[in-house]
């Protein structure tokens, strides 16, 4: 006999992770009703997901500016996704001006690791936006977000370029 779980379950858990109710139904079915074991199983499902979407080709997307109060420094920033119908979505848009915030605010040199020189000597948490712990949520990188969006949205999304500008430098 299948374990009932309660609606109120399904949504709480749905509220912490921003999974579909079907996923979260089964990962509480899986997880014998356990929220916390519930949001691992979920989290290594997405983790899967986003695995299985990354080579896929990335042709649509927003450049997204945003200049800091008082206009002395801001960003611009280039984020692709697989169709414009997911790069019009709030949850898109949301992640593109969050990541030219992030731009603004921490001053990132690369996008990934892969893009520092052989031999530098450089910190890639600090140097590499991907890598950066994010704003507004510091135990999370800026790599995790976009996984996350894209668990949500269901597309691949890659940064693509980024560019920083501030006053006198």
């Amino acid at each position: 006999m299948r374990l009932k779980i309660p609606t109120i379950k399904v949504k709480e858990l749905r509220n912490q992770s921003g999974a579909g109710i079907m996923d979260c139904r089964n990962a509480l079915l899986d997880a014998e009703g356990d929220i916390e074991k519930a949001l691992q199983i979920l989290k290594k499902r997405s983790l899967f997901q986003v695995q299985k979407k990354a080579k896929r080709p990335v042709t649509q997307g927003v450049i997204e500016a945003y200049i800091h109060t008082g206009g002395g420094i801001g960003a611009m920033v280039e984020v692709n996704c697989e169709t414009d119908f997911v790069a019009r979505t709030d949850e898109f848009k949301e992640l593109a001006h969050h990541l030219a915030m992030q731009v603004t605010a921490i001053c990132p040199q690369f996008i990934s690791r892969e893009e520092i020189p052989e031999g530098a000597d450089i910190e890639p948490e600090t140097a590499c936006l991907l890598l950066q712990p994010y704003i507004k949520d510091p135990d999370k990188t800026v790599q995790d977000i976009i996984n996350e969006t894209i668990v949500k949205v269901g597309e691949n999304i890659k940064v693509s370029k980024f560019a920083r500008f501030e006053l006198g430098s």
